[in-house]
């Protein structure tokens, strides 16, 4: 795209009769965008993207999804890789790589083996996957501090030598963190964890693998991919009253079940995507891993615009404004399977118990429950996870815990909250959020998984106890969150957790059913309403982040000898393609 004012020079000179010019570089070259903050010299490629997409959509001679063009356009090769959705293999070149730390360990001892000096690509660790839910924040993390003191430091040494950035403990989730710094409009970010796909809010194709697959992107070598289908779902309508992005997934997992999104990207386009905030479309992509996808994406728009000019990331929305062709999808571009979805309609949802696709309106959930023999009692009420801890959603939840404390009330059913980040953590602190839920009777745990991946020491009931819990997390699955298997979980958004916590039970629905208050009077919870994003700034919270320095080969890697955790791993001798020669040959005939 030529500025306007580009534009007119060349009509001027044309009109002039001048057919030969000089063009100053400076008029032409767009200024370098960072990918981020954190990576002053890391810039966004969209000149690549857009060249690799020009040269596939030659070759296809068809309309694009979004999902093709980023996938594709990170093609190593797009002249000549075969490209058949479904079929072919596709050899790519991601952007970035993030790594939880669960997953980090294997991977960096796998990376140091190979013996190269520094990632090929920026690559950063988050400390998150550790730290179990006890007794609240602050304690939680120092216990977790002291237990896994090695691993973060094994993580922090190993960061430094090899040029990855190192997110402490107590720094947030994984996919907040990406979320907030790392995901931008038509990135390809590979994780070590299923929900990456959450980085899909803004617009980015961001999947989760192993940590095999992040050693070879760190390594430089091109990352191998299915050809993933595409299916479209298409959005009409506008969310309203209690109903929430949750309930988007929720009801499209009710549809295609935990296996029907198997090898397929789960693109949502139409004039209902921008009634969604961009951490609301955040929380639709996270929990497309719970459909078995390889990931969820949206396209770029102005909710996405608002969102990275917040967090500090104007120049990358000005970019993409530039790029917006290549960050949405052609008008005409076919899917393989379209679902439609009327958000005007759609009805607050919750999913469970033991798995994440039996879907239930709110509404009809407690007789279902009594018809089914579920504990409709409520023990515990969770708000937070990776999928549902934005500053929207600490809002919404404390609108409708500041309802019941008006009436005197609080939750019957104990009550946690997991910050996503401690950025969120610090911001909710100062807006009054966090207090709230504390005077409802919430306790707020570390910013981190906790109890959504089973983190969590768990004193109520005691293993094979019937009872049920309800949880704004994304897997519901036998035994996940606490590790008893007559533990009847559900998932539904952090605003019905909080109404279902203050009520105690399954069987109330707040879209029509009444509390009493302290002094004996009716009344009714009004559907929530809150800021997608603060007023004021983010408040940062404290420094958790470790830049590595420019040279760390001097670095030493801090791994025990006598370590029961870790141990680095014996390089394999170079190979000498010795055992390939004389090798017997098996011919099949018929």
């Amino acid at each position: 795209k030529i500025p306007v004012l580009i534009l007119s020079f060349f009509q001027h000179a044309l009109n002039s009769g001048i057919r030969r010019y000089h063009v100053a570089p400076v008029l032409c070259q767009r200024a370098k965008v960072a990918m981020s903050h954190f990576e002053p010299n890391e810039y966004i490629n969209y000149e690549k993207l857009e060249k690799n997409i020009n040269i596939v959509r030659k070759r296809l001679d068809r309309p694009l999804t979004l999902s093709e063009k980023i996938v594709y356009g990170h093609l190593d090769d797009p002249a000549k890789q075969e490209i058949e959705r479904g079929k072919t293999y596709l050899r790519l070149r991601p952007d970035r790589v993030a790594m939880q730390d669960a997953t980090a360990q294997m991977a960096m001892l796998q990376f140091i083996s190979s013996g190269l000096p520094k990632v090929a690509v920026p690559s950063t660790i988050h400390c998150d996957h550790l730290i179990e839910a006890q007794s609240g924040g602050e304690k939680d993390l120092r216990r977790a501090k002291d237990i896994n003191q090695e691993v973060y430091n094994f993580l922090a040494t190993a960061g430094a030598k090899y040029g990855v950035g190192f997110w402490k403990p107590g720094s947030g989730i994984i996919h907040q963190i990406i979320l907030e710094n790392y995901s931008y409009p038509g990135v390809m970010l590979i994780g070590t964890d299923s929900h990456t796909p959450n980085g899909g809010g803004l617009g980015g194709i961001c999947i989760g693998v192993g940590g095999a697959d992040a050693v070879d992107v760190m390594a430089g070598i091109p990352w191998e991919l299915k050809c993933p289908k595409v299916i479209g779902v298409k959005l009409t309508g506008k969310l309203s009253g209690w109903s929430s992005p949750k309930d988007v997934i929720l009801k499209v997992a009710g549809i295609l079940t935990v296996k029907g999104g198997t090898g397929a990207i789960i693109e949502y386009h139409g004039p209902g995507v921008d009634s969604i905030s961009c951490t609301g479309m955040a929380t639709i992509c996270n929990m497309g891993a719970e459909i078995g996808a390889t990931t969820s994406i949206f396209p770029y728009n102005a909710r996405m615009k608002k969102y990275l000019g917040k967090t500090g990331r104007a120049d990358i929305a000005a970019l993409a404004d530039e790029f917006q062709q290549h960050l949405v999808p052609d008008s005409g571009c076919q899917y393989d399977q379209v679902i439609e979805i009327n958000l005007s309609e759609l009805k607050p949802h919750i999913n469970g118990p033991f798995t994440p696709d039996l879907a239930h309106p709110v509404s009809d959930i407690g007789a279902v429950a009594e018809k089914e023999g579920w504990p409709v009692d409520i023990r515990v009420g969770l708000i937070g996870s990776c999928t549902n801890s934005s500053y929207e959603d600490m809002g919404r939840s404390a609108a409708v815990a500041k309802q019941a404390l008006a009436h005197g009330l609080k939750c019957k059913s104990k009550f946690t909250i997991t910050p996503g980040s401690e950025q969120i953590r610090a911001t909710i602190e100062r807006d009054g959020y966090a207090q709230i839920l504390r005077d409802v009777g919430g306790l707020v745990l570390a910013n981190a998984c906790g109890p959504c991946i089973g983190q969590w020491d768990r004193k109520d009931i005691k293993k094979g106890e019937k009872n049920t819990i309800v949880t704004s997390y994304n897997r519901n699955f036998t035994g996940r969150n606490d590790a008893n298997p007559e533990t009847h979980a559900f998932v539904t958004s952090p605003e019905i957790v909080t109404a279902l916590s203050i009520a105690g039970t399954l069987k109330f629905n707040p879209e029509t059913d009444y509390l009493t208050g302290t002094d004996g009077k009716k009344f009714k919870l009004e559907a929530p309403d809150a800021d997608e994003l603060p007023k004021l700034e983010f408040d940062p919270g404290q420094d958790t982040y470790q830049y590595p320095p420019k040279d760390g080969s001097g670095q030493h890697v801090d791994v025990s000898p006598t370590s029961q955790r870790l141990q680095l791993l014996e390089p394999f001798d170079k190979w000498d393609g010795k055992d390939l020669e004389d090798m017997l040959i098996l011919i099949k005939v018929r």
